[in-house]
Formats: C-alpha cells, sequence, structure tokens
C-alpha cells in the first residue's frame, strides 16, 4: 500500500479547529491499526514561530529535534502520541528560503523563478517528503489559514496539483468551516459555509468531508442543506459542536463515523476493530466528580491562555492520574505588586511559573516565588520559572541583593544566570536558542529521582540564559540543591529547595513530554504534594489504557 494524505482546509475564520480536527482524525486512524504522522503547513513569512510573540500564534512548542512549531504540533503529539520531526512543520519563510538559496546558488540555471512551479513544488516537495521518511500508512496535512488568504494560495495550489498527482484513492480533503449563529432568528446560517466551499472549489479543490463547528446543536436539516449545496454526501457533513473538553472530539467524531467514511475514500479497510476502550475510560474519569486542586500559573501573557497551552493540558493529564479536579487561576505577573501577594495568592494549592522572555512581570514572578517558599506551597518553575526562583533564593536567602540575570543586565555584577557561553556570540535571535531534547542525570535520593523512578532522562529545552555554574556552591550551601544537570556536569537543569515539601525549578520544559494516557512525573509530583498537604491519599489512578 502507498502512502495516503488527508489534507484539512479551513473556511469562513481562523483557529476553527483544524488542528484538533487532524490530530482527533488522526487518534482515530490510530486506533484503527494505522500508522499516521501529521504536517503542518503555515502561510506566515516567518521562518517559524520561535520569534513571535506568543500575543499572536500562543505557545511556541518544541520537537525532539529542536524544531520550533506551532501549537498545533502538540495537538497532534497529545492525542496521537507521536514524536514528531523537523519535517511535520512547514512554513512559507522556509520555502521562500530554501528557493531563493537554490537561486543564489545558481540550481536552475538561469531560469525565471516563479510561485507555480517552483514555489508550490518545495511545499510538494516537502509533503512527500515526511510520507516517504515517516514510513506512515496515512500522512494528515493541515493548511493553516483560511481559503481566500492570499498567502495561503500557493500551499492551495500545492496541494491541489498533489490531488491530481496521486492516484484517485490516495488522497482525501476534509474542509473545516464555522456556522455563526443568528440570535435575532435563532439559527444556524450556512451561507458562509457554502461560499467558503464555493471559493475552495473554485481553486479546482472538492472537499470529500466537511466539518462544520458550531456552538449550537446541528440538526440533519442543516446537515443536508450543507451537503446538497456544497456537493458532498449527507453522512460526509460531520459538526464539532464544542465540547467541553479537547478530549471529546475523537469520541464524538467516532460515533459519526469519520474515520470509516475516509477510510472508504482511500480505499482501505480497518486493520482491526478501533481500540478507543482506554480513551472513552478516560473521558468517563475526567466527568467523574473530583476534589478540586487550585492552582495560580503566575505568567505574563494569562490573558491569552494558549500562550501557556501544554502547561494547562499536563495539569489535566496530572491530575487525571492524582484524582484532582485542576482549577487553573490565571495571575498576570505584571499586575502583582508586592503589597497583593498574599492575598492574591492565598487560596493557591499550588504555583506554577512557566517560561517567557524579557523583564516585563519579573517582579510578580518572583514575589510568587517568595510566597511559595514561605508558605510551604507545591511550586514548580520551569525555564525562565527556576531562574526567577533561583533569583529570588540569591537575594531574599543569601541576601545577595544584586543578584540578576544577564537577560535583564548585561552590565550585572552577580549574573546568577547568564548567558550560555556559546549564545554569547549569536546576533540572530530565531533559531540559536538551546533547542531540543537533551539528556540530564538526576542526583541520587532527590526528589526528581523519586518522580521519575530513574536517574537518567531526556527533556526538551529552549533557552538561552542558564544558571551561572560559578554560584552552585553558594546556593547548595544555603540549601538549593542542584539535583539535575547535564553528563558533563556543565549545565544546571533542576533545582529542589530544600526542607521544601516540593519546590522545584528546571530548566527545561517537562509540559512537551506530557501525554493524556502518561502525565509527566514532575507534574504528577507537584499535585501528590497538594494532596500529601491536604492529607489525601496520595496513590495514583491505575490508568485504564494504554497506547
Amino acid at each position: 500500500m502507498g502512502t495516503k494524505f488527508i489534507f484539512f482546509t479551513g473556511g469562513v475564520l481562523s483557529s476553527v479547529g483544524k488542528g484538533v480536527a487532524a490530530a482527533s482524525i488522526g487518534r482515530l486512524l490510530k486506533s484503527r491499526g494505522f500508522k499516521v504522522t501529521i504536517q503542518k503547513l503555515d502561510p506566515y513569512l516567518n521562518i517559524d514561530p520561535g520569534t513571535l510573540s506568543p500575543y499572536q500564534h500562543g505557545e511556541v512548542y518544541v520537537l525532539d529535534d529542536g524544531s520550533e512549531a506551532d501549537l498545533d504540533l502538540g495537538h497532534y503529539e497529545r492525542f496521537c502520541d507521536l514524536r514528531l520531526k523537523k519535517t511535520s512543520t512547514v512554513s512559507s519563510g522556509q520555502v521562500y528560503e530554501e528557493v531563493l538559496s537554490r537561486e543564489r546558488r545558481g540550481d536552475y540555471l538561469g531560469g525565471t523563478i516563479q510561485v507555480i512551479p517552483h514555489i508550490t513544488g518545495e511545499i510538494k516537495r516537502r509533503v512527500y517528503l515526511l510520507g516517504e521518511t515517516s514510513g506512515a500508512d496515512i500522512v494528515l496535512i493541515e493548511v493553516g489559514g483560511t481559503v481566500g488568504d492570499i498567502e495561503g494560495q500557493p500551499f492551495l495550489e500545492a496541494i491541489r496539483e498533489m490531488r491530481n498527482e496521486l492516484p484517485r484513492k490516495d488522497s482525501a480533503f476534509v474542509h473545516c468551516t464555522w456556522l455563526p449563529y443568528l440570535r435575532a432568528t435563532a439559527e444556524l446560517k450556512t451561507k458562509p459555509t457554502q461560499h467558503s466551499v464555493r471559493e475552495l472549489r473554485s481553486i479546482g479543490i472538492m472537499p470529500d468531508m466537511i466539518l462544520p463547528r458550531s456552538d449550537h446543536p446541528v440538526d440533519y436539516e442543516i446537515r443536508q442543506k450543507i451537503a446538497r449545496f456544497c456537493d458532498v454526501p449527507v453522512e460526509a457533513v460531520v459538526p464539532m459542536v464544542t465540547a467541553d473538553m479537547l478530549y471529546e472530539i475523537p469520541l464524538d467524531l467516532e460515533d459519526s463515523h469519520v474515520a470509516d467514511i475516509l477510510l472508504a475514500r482511500l480505499g482501505l479497510e480497518a486493520r482491526h476493530e478501533p481500540k478507543l476502550d482506554g480513551w472513552r475510560w478516560m473521558i468517563n474519569e475526567l466527568k467523574k466528580d473530583r476534589p478540586v486542586a487550585k492552582v495560580a500559573l503566575v505568567g505574563k501573557y494569562v490573558e491569552l491562555q494558549d500562550a501557556y497551552l501544554s502547561v494547562r493540558e499536563a495539569l489535566k493529564h496530572a491530575g487525571l492520574f492524582c484524582d484532582l479536579d485542576i482549577e487553573i487561576d490565571w495571575v498576570s505577573s505584571a499586575d502583582l505588586p508586592e503589597d497583593i501577594v498574599d492575598e492574591r495568592l492565598a487560596g493557591a494549592d499550588a504555583i506554577i511559573v512557566p517560561g517567557g522572555f524579557g523583564t516585563r512581570g519579573i517582579d510578580g514572578k518572583m514575589f510568587a516565588a517568595r510566597y511559595a517558599r514561605e508558605h510551604q506551597v507545591p511550586f514548580l518553575g520551569i525555564c525562565l520559572g527556576m531562574q526567577v526562583m533561583a533569583l529570588e533564593f540569591a537575594r531574599n536567602v543569601m541576601g545577595m541583593k544584586d543578584a540578576t540575570s544577564a537577560e535583564f543586565d548585561s552590565k550585572a555584577i552577580n549574573p546568577l544566570v547568564d548567558y550560555m557561553p556559546e549564545m554569547k556570540s549569536q546576533e540572530r535571535l530565531g533559531g540559536t536558542m538551546r533547542l531540543g531534547l537533551f539528556d540530564i542525570d538526576l542526583a541520587e535520593g532527590s526528589l526528581a529521582e523519586q518522580c521519575y523512578l530513574t536517574r537518567h532522562i531526556a527533556e526538551r529545552h529552549r533557552h538561552r540564559y542558564e544558571i551561572n555554574d560559578a554560584y552552585r556552591e553558594q546556593l547548595e550551601a544555603h540549601g538549593l540543591k542542584v539535583t539535575g544537570q547535564s553528563p558533563e556536569g556543565d549545565l544546571i537543569e533542576i533545582l529542589e529547595l530544600e526542607g521544601h515539601p516540593y519546590m522545584i525549578g528546571t530548566q527545561f520544559h517537562p509540559e512537551f513530554l506530557s501525554r493524556p494516557n502518561r502525565p509527566h512525573p514532575l507534574f504528577v509530583g507537584l499535585l501528590q504534594a497538594i494532596n500529601e498537604r491536604r492529607g489525601l491519599p496520595t496513590e495514583k489512578l491505575k490508568f485504564g489504557f494504554e497506547n
């Protein structure tokens, strides 16, 4: 069997749920015995989202090989339990950079470089390459943006050409749209979907399935109307009604036989009955009433919760494991002056300070770390969060009032947090950090070792500053222990506060490797510390499924 391709396009408006739809369908296909992989085609001209503000695109997700990617890659990995590579993330910037580099080298032998066939050809090359190198039976490709966007036209043209190049049964097209609700007449309107599909068909792409998103139930009459005007079978018009939780969506789509419809379009039969009992078990467990744990997430981008999407999901995974219902209190570190910290954080069962860049909101993060230290509140500091934890400790416990980071003061006398040596000569921002999966050794008997149940781990990183190793002895002498380091011993990876029930800082991003069926050990440890503080049982819930 040759590789099959399923393309996902969007219409009416962006953020309509293409990524979650692709991830959910990937889960359903995998449950039937197929090996799947997923790719995101992003029309923006940035090489990757690494230099974008989180307010623009949410969090920057990092893969094992160090690729910085759109947050949808996180959905793909979590839903399908995948470990993706750089071939799964493609932007217009990457495509144009490659084509222009070839032109400068003279690879085109004096030919005129055009969007068609050169740009579209490079897009197709990258899609085909993923199919060839991944060994997947089915490749799912999400095209970012919406039909009609100028910047997305080369991608749509490329997948249109692929439809003609591939055998008839080797490709399928899924179009995701939005059904607006007109309150004045209490009805859903299908006209935007009709126009979107007409636009798609005008460029030569005929959708095989339409997934209309809605905040309201979609009845059969609406589906029939969409089918009639958009020339698809009514059973292939599958509403995606807004769910209470993202992880319900695969089961909603399963109830509509989405995977079976697409497999029939691709000329395939399921290799075995869908193995979704574990997923159903998870949803049932998540819907049960459980003790509520309030976790204060103190960050500078909390107005857009997608900036911390993986942290939010990692807490959900660990909550299921520890039999807790997680309520996140989104605390803006920029609006957390010292005089209100005690009152603002008084109700928190645990505190997380996630990663970030820049000086805005740093004081609020340090106040939060101090509150956690002084009040024995379970605390997890991630990347910048660990650096803040160390700075607060140095200033208020070690008496090093001028301790700071080279990120905040390049001429600091006491740069407790400093540039990594190899970063000092870097002049560019994009792709120049310490990125990707790196090995870490844990100290014997440490809290980190108790969480991981091993002394050798590997985690994903995204940073260019580190705790200055010159201050290691001083930190440890006062009780802030280095319990994780690079195998060479020169990079501090984990800090733990001695005598505290759970105060851990990590230079890496543990949230990127958390999965619904395999919650991250450090998030589990954080929530277990809440249970211990409450005098509740700390046994982990026996999981009812594996991937």
